[in-house]
């Protein structure tokens, strides 16, 4: 019988990830989405945010599988592309970070998307 490789460290990634997950389609819902389709923003802007929105919430949502999956099962096959979903994750959370600095505002996103990238680049 085959032994597998685990890496703890995807695993968590994938763990807090779903969770990122389920918190973006549920709250961000509530919080973001339904105010912005009831605001006085043009047709074409509401139907390209909402899009946008959906687009994060699918790559939220397979890279949460992704990272679960290759977890349990670690290879070195498999590393590239989990370096490759740490990388942007680590991308993602700059983005929310300089964009707080800019607007002078404090976004949060950027405190489960950045352990998401850290956690995913190290292997096992």
């Amino acid at each position: 019988m085959k032994k597998q490789n685990r890496n703890i460290y995807w695993i968590i990634a994938g763990i807090i990830n779903s969770f990122t997950a389920l918190l973006h389609a549920i709250g961000g819902q509530v919080d973001l989405v339904s105010p912005l389709m009831k605001s006085n923003l043009g047709i074409q802007s509401k139907t390209e945010w909402l899009g946008v929105w959906h687009i994060v919430t699918i790559i939220l949502f397979v890279s949460s599988y992704y990272l679960l999956k290759n977890g349990l099962n670690s290879t070195k096959r498999n590393s590239e592309a989990v370096q490759l979903i740490g990388i942007l994750y680590i991308l993602f959370s700059a983005a929310f970070i300089m964009s707080s600095l800019y607007m002078k505002t404090f976004a949060p996103q950027w405190v489960l998307l950045l352990p998401i990238g850290v956690l995913s680049l190290i292997r096992t």
